[in-house]
């Protein structure tokens, strides 16, 4: 059985704490892997690490650090397919879904790869006679990164491709579920030639995540998870004077208007909803259906779930993978029962389409008439369950959707402009698509909600990125002008 440890000061570190968690092959049940779940010893050896490497890094010139980040990149290029094959293996989606993972990221460490530009400071000339004001951006010191189960190799490089760019350190303590993709990351960072303990991983659970968030030399730290995880994260961070960025839940809605082509709808929906078993932030987890193409777009969507093939992440035929965990795939199936539903209609029920054997596998599920206080509309569900909910008119969609406690990602889909904008202007989220299911932006933006679905005032990635992971300071100078036994500052009249 494959054995996960930390990567501590460029090398490989086995736990000391005794404790390990199990990993999994979600498709087939079996477990793979024990990962050692670090102690707070253990992660306050990897915080001395990674405080001693900064300050030769944090020294470290930007044409160094962009030779590095440079190969970097171009081994992750060359192995995004190892990369891919080993997130399929330990989280289950299919190969395809694994490999578009890979490709956003490498677009967040291309993105980084500019830090001589991204870093540039502002300076005027003679606010004051004789004096000169500039601003320069500076790193912070050590930060960590904590990231979920359901992108284990993007997530992590949305914040360390910034933070080790910027001069630095930084410890990622990726999802126990799945860490082997931190480990290869690791060694792909040694590789490239970033020095010892710039990127170190720490293995681990709650007593790991509680002693980074209180560790004195730890400056910041980054999340992605649930929304009660967040507020816990952003709260104890922010309360020991870190700076915090906790990224949390979603209900995503995809509002359809009346005039919306019906068949684009649908595969919108059934993509944006299925794709990853519905284990994404930015899945569409709630079709709002206004006025009459509620029945039209059920029969759509209804009529496509069929086709969906549910099977090994492997496998080169499967559309759809197994869920993460056994316990998991048990609790998104309650939702599908009737004390969820809250009277709501079962169109396609999920339980009913699986491949045999123990893999954690549910099929697509469509769920019609579903209203708000149902258990199913209100909670994240987090798996392969897709509400509609049917209003008159445009006004009801977007009261639905800025009533709701989440603002991360929403959709609209209508061949009208003039709506579109309207929608856009009004809706309180924090990323919105255009007849585009999953609006998640390009590296050279940035990624978060609004309301419960971020904690904080900055944004993932791109350019909040760079300013979340430095620190800018100002600085005023006077030089005394040249004069009696100072240096002579007239052009030499030779060549000498």
């Amino acid at each position: 059985m494959k054995r996960i440890s930390h990567w501590i000061g460029g090398q490989v570190v086995a736990g000391t704490s005794g404790k390990r968690g199990p990993v999994f092959n979600p498709a087939t049940g079996e477990q793979t892997g024990d990962v050692d779940l670090a102690s707070a010893a253990e992660v306050d050896a990897a915080v001395e690490t990674a405080a001693g490497a900064f300050r030769e890094w944090r020294a470290a010139s930007l044409s160094q650090r962009t030779t590095i980040l440079f190969a970097f990149r171009e081994l992750l290029d060359r192995h995004r397919d190892d990369l891919a094959a080993i997130i399929t293996s330990e989280h289950g989606k299919v190969l395809s879904d694994a490999k578009g993972e890979v490709a956003r990221g490498i677009e967040n460490v291309e993105f980084a790869c500019g830090v001589p530009h991204l870093l540039k400071g502002g300076f005027s000339e003679q606010p004051s006679r004789g004096v000169d004001v500039y601003s320069i951006r500076q790193p912070l010191g050590v930060v960590a990164g904590i990231t979920p189960f359901n992108f284990p190799a993007m997530v992590p490089m949305w914040m360390f491709a910034n933070a080790i760019a910027c001069g630095n350190t930084f410890i990622l303590k990726p999802s126990e579920k799945d860490p082997s993709p931190s480990l290869f990351f690791a060694e792909l960072w040694r590789q490239a030639g970033l020095p010892d303990g710039v990127f170190s991983v720490v293995q681990g659970a709650r007593e790991a995540v509680d002693r980074l968030l209180d560790h004195p030399e730890v400056a910041a730290l980054s999340f992605v998870g649930s929304t009660p995880v967040a507020r816990h994260i952003y709260e104890t961070g922010t309360r020991n004077g870190k700076r915090v960025q906790a990224l949390g839940g979603a209900k995503n809605h995809m509002v359809v208007l009346p005039d919306a082509d019906i068949e684009a709808a649908a595969d919108a929906a059934v993509s944006a909803g299925y794709g990853s078993a519905g284990e994404r932030c930015m899945a569409i987890s709630t079709v709002v259906a206004v006025g009459d193409v509620g029945e039209r777009l059920v029969e759509a969507i209804a009529a496509r779930i069929p086709a969906v093939k549910v099977g090994a992440g492997n496998d080169p035929t499967s559309e759809m993978g197994p869920l993460v965990t056994r316990e998991h795939r048990d609790k998104v199936a309650t939702y599908l029962e009737d004390q969820s539903l809250g009277g709501a209609r079962l169109v396609v029920d999920g339980r009913g389409n699986t491949p045999e054997g123990d893999g954690f596998f549910l099929g697509p599920s469509l769920v019609d008439g579903v209203t708000p206080g149902s258990k199913v509309y209100d909670d994240e569900i987090f798996g392969p369950v897709l509400s509609v909910v049917r209003v008159d008119t445009y006004d009801e969609a977007i009261r639905l959707v800025n009533d709701n406690q989440y603002g991360n990602g929403v959709a609209i889909f209508t061949r009208d402009g003039g709506a579109a904008r309207k929608f856009q202007f009004e809706v309180q989220v924090g990323m919105v698509g255009v007849n585009v299911p999953i609006p998640v932006p390009v590296a050279y933006y940035s990624f978060g909600g609004w309301k419960a679905s971020l904690f904080g005032d900055t944004h993932m990635y791109g350019p909040d990125g760079i300013h979340f992971y430095t620190r800018t300071k100002v600085v005023t100078s006077r030089w005394p002008e040249p004069g009696p036994g100072r240096v002579d500052l007239a052009f030499p009249s030779n060549n000498t």
